[in-house]
């Protein structure tokens, strides 16, 4: 079983227009809304691929009210922990080729009882063998530590943890040693201080991460597609998307992929791959869309075991 926690989820509106821009008035073409947030979209992704996930969001006000009624429509089981305040809405702007610019609000402050109940709603799943997943930013309120509390609590519990954020979040999270993380290459380059031009720097930067006490590291590099490292192995995946047409929550399914292959025992190449897929179909779909079955089709995808440490990144 996979949970996903996500503290600071968020009614997700994409509109798309020709050209952004700044100061003019600008006709979008198309528009579409989505439940949103990191760990919603892992549970819709995974939910749309016929697995069985639980997302588990505060949720509240007139925006609360929308998100939860588009997560009935999707049909993505989901524990809702009430709070005083209204959800976020954010914004993404898509242009052609598949730019995309995006404006977050930062989300409701919850209190020491919301927090308190978020954390205890999600413990209350945490058992042997599944995997809970902390997912996204932290809305006014919440303490810094609240994903390094879920790793110890959930793990105490023999419970699996992934953990997805950034800044002092994430910090104190790899510091709590969870089962994966999967930063992309900009949170970990701020996580260990120093940037992380070629693939081969972002492989070193996971294998000490991993001998540190994290079992996987998965990095996102966007178009140059995902590694997972683990004691054992340094796995490279990529899947070029051609026509592109939104990024947002591309590394998102991709953690969902990865954690569904995790979760039914494939082996860390079979798990990666299924994650890079995921997440290079997610790319072809408007705003927030997560793929179903039928988006995988034609998808080139390629993953060695020997990488090419001098490879470059993409900015």
């Amino acid at each position: 079983m996979i949970v996903t926690l996500t503290p600071n989820p968020s009614v997700d509106r994409a509109v798309t227009v020709d050209a952004l821009r700044r100061g003019h008035v600008l006709r979008a073409h198309a528009s579409r809304v989505d439940p949103g947030g990191k760990g919603v979209n892992v549970g819709r992704a995974l939910s749309a691929m016929g697995a069985d996930p639980l997302v588990i969001v505060p949720s509240g006000g007139p925006e609360g009210a929308l998100f939860e009624t588009l997560l009935a429509e999707d049909g993505t089981p989901t524990r809702v922990v009430p709070i005083a305040e209204s959800m976020r809405m954010n914004i993404s702007v898509l242009e052609p080729g598949g730019t995309t610019t995006k404006l977050n609000e930062a989300g409701p402050a919850l209190t020491a009882a919301d927090v308190d109940s978020l954390l205890e709603t999600t413990l209350e799943h945490a058992a042997p063998g599944v995997w809970i997943a902390g997912c996204g930013s932290l809305p006014p309120g919440a303490p810094a530590d609240l994903y390094a509390a879920l790793v110890r609590e959930a793990q105490a519990r023999g419970a699996r943890v992934a953990v997805d954020t950034s800044g002092a979040p994430f910090a104190a999270a790899v510091a709590a040693a969870p089962t994966l993380i999967k930063p992309n290459r900009i949170e970990l380059a701020e996580l260990c201080g120093r940037s992380l031009d070629t693939l081969g720097a972002v492989i070193d930067t996971a294998r000490e991460l991993v001998a540190a006490g994290v079992e996987n590291v998965a990095v996102s590099l966007g178009r140059d597609g995902a590694v997972l490292v683990t004691a054992e192995e340094a796995l490279h995946a990529t899947a070029v998307i051609t026509d592109p047409v939104s990024t947002v929550g591309a590394g998102d399914c991709m953690l969902a992929g990865l954690l569904l292959g995790l979760d039914q025992g494939a082996g860390a190449a079979s798990a990666l791959s299924q994650g890079v897929v995921w997440g290079a179909a997610a790319v072809r779909l408007e705003g927030t869309a997560v793929p179903t079955p039928a988006h995988l089709v034609d998808i080139p995808l390629s993953i060695t075991r020997e990488p090419e440490l001098a490879l470059p990144l993409d900015d």
